[in-house]
């Protein structure tokens, strides 16, 4: 059960309804705006940044999503690794893909421009004073400096709002092997597949 009350549609600030529209969503949609619905302006604002950081991405769907789902394993935010996003999975991303995440320097069938920004995201996750001038030399041999800070603004969203999910323990929709396991990784169960 979440930690957090999650408020109901019918009292979210009009302004978040007509952004998101609930009710063409599932519950697991609907994400973490069912909490943040209790902080209106700081909730439009949150969808801002994370709408411009999608709508406006130079990266691949892909990457992003490789990155997304690494970086949800460390977080260890269940609601994080049980989805798959749809535009990620129409560019490629499949399980067999997520497996490699496992161990993504040894995987064949990632690029080495993934493996460097998979890297990045875990190092942001795990020991970002890590990241050093070597990790971004390797990211320039693939990312242009835009590319680059736009995986630093999106490792960012994803580490802090991955781990702040994650403390909200917002499981209720979630395959059962999400709801109950001590320690969860984004390879190897169901998952849900999202818009």
């Amino acid at each position: 059960m979440s930690r957090i009350t999650k408020l109901p549609t019918d009292q979210w600030d009009a302004r978040l309804v007509a952004a998101i529209q609930p009710d063409n969503l599932t519950d697991l949609e609907q994400g973490l705006t069912r909490y943040f619905a209790h902080c209106p302006e700081q909730a439009l604002g949150l969808m801002g940044f994370g709408g411009a950081l999608k709508k406006n991405r130079s990266l691949p769907d892909r990457l992003v999503e490789l990155v997304r789902l690494r970086v949800a394993f460390f977080n260890q935010c269940r609601s994080c690794m049980a989805i798959r996003y749809s535009d990620a999975v129409a560019d490629g991303v499949t399980e067999g893909l997520v497996c490699s995440l496992e161990r993504p320097q040894e995987a064949e069938n990632l690029s080495a421009a993934e493996k460097a920004a998979i890297r990045y995201g875990e190092l942001m996750a795990t020991d970002h004073l890590a990241i050093d001038d070597a990790v971004y030399a390797e990211l320039r041999r693939h990312f242009t400096e835009a590319q680059i800070v736009e995986l630093g603004m999106t490792a960012a969203f994803f580490v802090g709002f991955g781990r702040l999910a994650a403390t909200y323990h917002m499981v209720e929709e979630l395959p059962e092997a999400f709801k109950t396991a001590e320690a969860i990784a984004p390879w190897g169960a169901e998952k849900i597949e999202v818009r």
